[in-house]
């Protein structure tokens, strides 16, 4: 797979659709301890909705989602993933990483956002909106809630990533992806790998998120993964942060996800008012129905009322 830029998939996306190619490009900001946060900025108006992606995944997973959209947006790399930098304790979880998108949303938005939060994202997008409500209009989650059990689902996806840390090549990625069963098609397979690798200066092809190299060398030895500040962190559910949520909510979850019709009902004994929209998709509905996605998002966005699902 010849190395090609990464917005080159874009026309074609675009014409897929009938659209017009938008106008994106990569930003970054310097975070206070020397690291670097990533985003991608759709448009030439100022954002009015920010995306957090899921773990192992990176901004690039809300393409097809904001080309339907047509919304002026900010899709954000987590701290360990795409082009941002990786953290050295390992600590990715919610409340760790909140103040990394806090400073995104400080330096490159001008005002409240609904901010959309997938599976980890979503987790992060609750703490940051609790810390700073200032910054955040609404928050939308995405087939994620802090009591739903993490090794219930993305076992698949773990198996997938806890194998060797560097390949010949993107095209040995995307035949191991597609005998994973993940990717769908063997061209979508194409694209998100090559926003997900990188090729090193030795030609040698590594997955760029931290957490397929944690997967790979924590073997049996847990401990590797969660030191004491992660394991502190980890201590912490989030229901606190959901419960200190102040702008309105959305719960979306995904009828084949992770998100239980029982773990919505406890959702909402936490968050009273929160609204829970279902969609026909498993947990990645970005990547699944982006059409159905983005019209749930642009009804929340321009404060136009959603059927409620049962």
């Amino acid at each position: 797979m010849p190395e090609r830029d990464e917005f080159s998939f874009l026309p074609a996306q675009a014409a897929d659709l009938h659209r017009a190619v938008p106008v994106v490009e990569r930003v970054g900001v310097r975070l206070d301890d020397g690291r670097t946060l990533s985003g991608l900025r759709w448009g030439e108006a100022p954002p009015r909705v920010t995306l957090l992606h899921g773990a192992g995944l990176n901004a690039h997973t809300w393409d097809t989602t904001l080309l339907h959209l047509d919304e002026p947006a900010l899709a954000l790399d987590l701290p360990g993933h795409g082009d941002s930098s990786w953290r050295d304790d390992a600590a990715y979880v919610a409340r760790v990483l909140a103040p990394d998108i806090v400073a995104a949303l400080e330096a490159w938005t001008d005002r409240p956002q609904t901010l959309v939060g997938h599976s980890l994202g979503g987790l992060v997008a609750a703490a940051a909106t609790a810390s700073r409500p200032d910054l955040v209009e609404r928050l939308v989650l995405l087939d994620i809630t802090p009591g739903v059990d993490p090794s219930a689902g993305p076992a698949q996806i773990r198996a997938f990533f806890a194998g060797p840390t560097d390949w010949a090549s993107r095209d040995d990625l995307v035949d191991r992806a597609l005998a994973f069963g993940l990717g769908g098609s063997r061209a979508a397979a194409t694209r998100g790998v090559f926003h997900n690798s990188r090729v090193r200066a030795d030609g040698r092809v590594e997955w760029k998120h931290h957490f397929a190299h944690l997967a790979a060398t924590a073997g049996a030895d847990t401990d590797v993964t969660t030191p004491d500040a992660v394991r502190a962190a980890l201590a912490d559910t989030g229901w606190d942060d959901i419960a200190a949520v102040s702008r309105p909510v959305t719960l979306v979850r995904g009828e084949r996800g992770f998100v239980t019709s029982e773990d919505a009902a406890e959702f909402t004994r936490h968050a009273p008012d929160a609204r829970v929209r279902t969609l026909a998709t498993g947990h990645n509905a970005q990547e699944e129905d982006p059409a159905a996605l983005a019209a749930l998002i642009r009804g929340i966005v321009r404060n136009e009322e959603v059927a409620e699902t049962p």
